[in-house]
């Protein structure tokens, strides 16, 4: 298995879809990865070398931003936006959706399953 940003990358599988297993990189920077590595993408990720893996590494270094670092930052925006107390900062910190859906009768992911209905007492008897 390679292994590329701590994180090991299927041997089964296209470049251009292993890459996409490293948090910050989807499918068109997979690609452009690849490109600026002279990488066939369609090559699967067992047939690469080291020289080919290397030139991978050095492209992702270069670039910047996945994993570890990514998360962090992401965090730390969060964060702030619940800080400076704006909108999108109070959603965050109420588990509700941030980005104007409506809530009314979706948004089942972010709300977490429904809360049953309270039984109502029992009336008494004669």
């Amino acid at each position: 298995m390679a292994r590329i940003a701590g994180v090991d990358l299927p041997n089964n599988k296209q470049a251009k879809i292993a890459l996409t297993y490293i948090f910050g990189i989807g499918d068109p920077r997979a690609l452009s990865i690849l490109k600026k590595a002279d990488i066939d993408p369609i090559r699967k990720m067992q047939t690469l070398d080291e020289d080919e893996l290397n030139k991978i590494r050095q492209v992702i270094e270069a670039e910047g931003g996945i994993e570890g670092d990514l998360r962090k930052d992401i965090s730390l925006n969060i964060k702030r936006l619940i800080e400076i107390q704006s909108y999108r900062g109070l959603r965050h910190r109420r588990n509700l959706p941030v980005r104007g859906q409506r809530t009314h009768t979706n948004a089942r992911t972010r709300k977490g399953p429904r809360k049953g209905t309270v039984a109502g007492k029992k009336k008494a008897t004669k």
